[in-house]
């Protein structure tokens, strides 16, 4: 409580804190109680079931494909990856009327009253979790277009913060008009940014493009290499900016043009020219100009906020991409709005390093996935990423599996290789993921409804290890020096494994739903109770306001 009000007696402090409780507070509002309630909101414990016949490459996994709704996947990672991510990128339905809003099992019907409020209330929940998951330098990225932006913008400020705000990109995501139109050609979506901590992000420059490189050439053959001039005039007021010129040819140059200054000083101009920074013309007879070496720019460039399709792929792009490396009758109608990969290469490249980790929880066709495996190939980086999908099936066709068919079988065959719509083989980028299942579990049934699978995964995902596949009697993890060891039940057998290694690692963390029968055996501060240990790191996130 602020100092100010540490004086007040109490029946002040109750009349000032109801006269600013009756007050309208400015933001966004949803009708947050008209609404039909998010079936998939719970209080559940969320498990997840590595199946190790839908993985790629061979264990241990540092990538993760998650089956399942994305809200229990968020409490899961939130359990065990908070403050740690540094991008996320999602790609969330962008609620058109037009079949892309599964809610409920089924399409969200567009004549609704509550259309907006009821995808608001569903963005929030997902949003509040994903805040809990960015690092302090960390980012997120959201892609949407007209119809929801004004309202997703608002909602941004309730979660991350107004004053986290970073920008409003523009995406070029067609290269021709529709004629078609009836009032405008629909030619761009947007890309909305925030940080976790405006203060603490700082997006990574640019790669300098041959195009842009084109404009530096070397006429004076100068041995500082390719320059081009750039104006020594400025409409700033300076002091010392004006003076008259005399050019190699003769010509006397009486001052800048009207209302203009030259930048720098008589003297500074002087030691310039004499350093061969200035340019006449080939003649010696043109206004000075200041000569900008290629070799002295920054290697990066500034980020700006318009992206042409030239830049970063437009919608036609995508969906070659996505026909390319899979087989078009098992994505057709399935996934229409994939993204391109030039575009998701762009957020990459500024939002991250090698070594970070990159969240999409609404993960499509996985696009974000492939686009980090090209990358790190390029660069020898290791960004690892954490895709959510969902099945998108519902009730009336409940066979789809969005995540199996689509997201993870475009993420395997871009890192194993594949055979391309022309039947030329394209090499493979590398790399792979384990494939779970989000597995949810009421709090009153944990000990007969977590299976060992889901055990493993957890506290490997807890201790930051990559998955491995459960051990044939006791499992055990080994990774940046520490050593997890998970005991399903302890029979004399297991307990003679666990002995065995524990003589390779004596400072191992030991897991197991009896840690009465390993004292005397186990070190007591490296014995951890299942499920116990567990639920008791379970997080719900810590946004206020939520509503489960």
């Amino acid at each position: 409580m602020s100092k100010e009000y540490e004086s007040l007696p109490r029946e002040a402090l109750i009349e000032l804190l109801k006269r600013r409780d009756s007050q309208t507070p400015y933001g966004l509002v949803w009708e947050r109680q008209g609404i039909a309630s998010d079936k998939s909101l719970n209080r559940d414990f969320v498990g997840l079931e590595l199946d190790i016949e839908q993985s790629c490459g061979p264990a241990p996994w540092r990538n993760l494909i998650i089956e399942g709704d994305n809200y229990d996947a968020l409490r899961n990672l939130v359990s065990t990856h908070a403050g740690e991510v540094k991008l996320i990128y999602i790609d969330p339905p962008y609620n058109t009327g037009r079949k892309d809003f599964v809610y409920n099992d089924s399409y969200f019907d567009s004549a609704n009253r509550y259309r907006h409020s009821t995808w608001l209330e569903f963005m929030y929940q997902r949003l509040r979790l994903a805040k809990d998951l960015l690092a302090e330098d960390g980012v997120i990225f959201v892609s949407i277009d007209d119809n929801e932006l004004f309202n997703l913008g608002l909602l941004m400020n309730k979660v991350f913060g107004e004053s986290n705000f970073i920008a409003n990109v523009i995406w070029q995501k067609v290269y021709s008009p529709k004629n078609t139109a009836v009032h405008f050609s629909d030619d761009h979506e947007y890309v909305l940014i925030y940080a976790a901590n405006r203060d603490s992000w700082r997006p990574n420059p640019l790669p300098r493009s041959a195009e842009q490189d084109k404009a530096y050439k070397n006429p004076d053959k100068d041995p500082r290499g390719p320059w081009k001039p750039s104006d020594l005039t400025a409409r700033n007021y300076y002091g010392e900016g004006r003076y008259a010129i005399t050019c190699p040819s003769g010509r006397v140059i009486d001052g800048p043009p009207p209302g203009t200054y030259w930048r720098v000083s008589r003297t500074k101009f002087d030691e310039l020219d004499a350093d061969s920074r200035i340019w006449w013309g080939k003649n010696g007879n043109n206004i000075p100009a200041l000569k900008r070496f290629l070799s002295e720019v920054k290697q990066g460039v500034v980020p700006q906020t318009l992206w042409t399709y030239d830049a970063v792929g437009h919608t036609q792009d995508a969906k070659k991409q996505l026909n390319e490396i899979l087989p078009k009758a098992r994505n057709e109608d399935v996934f229409s709005t994939p993204k391109p990969l030039q575009l998701m290469d762009r957020i990459l490249r500024l939002a991250t390093k090698p070594g970070d980790l990159v969240v999409d929880f609404f993960a499509g066709s996985g696009t974000l996935a492939q686009a980090v495996m090209q990358l790190n190939k390029e660069d020898g980086g290791e960004r690892r990423f954490i895709l959510v999908s969902s099945t998108e099936a519902t009730e009336s066709d409940p066979t789809i599996n969005l995540c199996r068919d689509v997201c993870a079988a475009r993420v395997r065959r871009a890192a194993e290789g594949y055979a391309s719509a022309k039947g030329a083989q394209v090499e493979g980028l590398g790399g792979g993921f384990a494939y779970t299942r989000a597995k949810r579990i009421p709090a009153h049934r944990l000990e007969e409804g977590l299976d060992d699978v889901s055990v493993w995964s957890y506290i490997q995902m807890k201790h930051h290890h990559p998955l491995t596949k459960l051990g044939a009697s006791v499992s055990v993890s080994r990774w940046n020096g520490e050593a997890l060891i998970y005991v399903p039940v302890t029979t004399a057998m297991m307990k003679a494994v666990l002995q065995e290694e524990l003589e390779q690692h004596p400072q191992a963390i030991v897991y197991t739903w009896t840690p009465a029968a390993l004292v005397g055996i186990v070190n007591e501060n490296n014995l951890r109770e299942v499920p116990i240990d567990l639920t008791r790191g379970f997080r719900f996130g810590k946004l206020e306001g939520a509503q489960a």
